[in-house]
């Protein structure tokens, strides 16, 4: 950098030209002072009680899953038991399906985008009702279904299969991320 007004840490590049000279005010050149961070950093490491949370949540989605009913898993349970109801379950399945498909396409919608500012603002916000509602129908619907079998323990089970989703899908990475070269700028 070429010196400038000292801010804090770092430096505030200033311009001295007839254009720039309309306001007192001390504008910055945005392409020169800005550091260059890169999009995706590190992650963060994790303390012992998140851990431990997410140990137990994938602990109990594996208990659940193993011995279902006492009887037989999870699994025998969703393709063989006659107590569970068929369409609000495969209903349900319809909806966790279209609400994953809708998150892929988003996830490649916004890689599509260039500007790192952008990549979320083009679409999340009108698509979060829709994902919403549509998660929200496919719980009940679940819950619905596997009423019979488990009767009022339904909802927590169902909240902890979730729950252990949510922590296992960020470990799901299907690429790398690769930092973006800003080595062509035109701003």
């Amino acid at each position: 950098m070429s010196g400038g007004t000292p801010v804090g840490c770092k430096s505030m590049r200033q311009r001295h030209s007839q254009g720039y000279a309309s306001s007192s005010d001390d504008l910055e050149d945005d392409a020169c002072s800005r550091a260059m961070s890169q999009p995706y950093s590190l992650p963060r490491t994790r303390t012992w009680f998140e851990v431990l949370e997410n140990f137990l949540w994938i602990a109990s989605a594996i208990f659940i899953v193993y011995y279902g009913d006492r009887n037989s898993n999870f699994i025998y349970l969703l393709l063989h038991d006659d107590r569970i109801r068929r369409i609000p379950l495969y209903l349900g399945m319809l909806g966790v399906s279209l609400n994953v498909l809708f998150f892929l396409y988003m996830s490649l919608l916004a890689w599509g985008v260039q500007k790192s500012s952008e990549r979320w603002e083009v679409s999340s916000t009108a698509a979060l009702p829709f994902i919403i509602v549509l998660g929200l129908l496919s719980f009940c619907l679940f819950s619905f279904a596997l009423w019979p079998i488990w009767s009022f323990l339904t909802l927590p089970l169902m909240f902890t299969l979730f729950m252990a989703w949510m922590v296992i899908v960020p470990y799901l990475v299907l690429g790398t991320f690769k930092p973006q070269t800003d080595l062509l700028r035109t701003d």
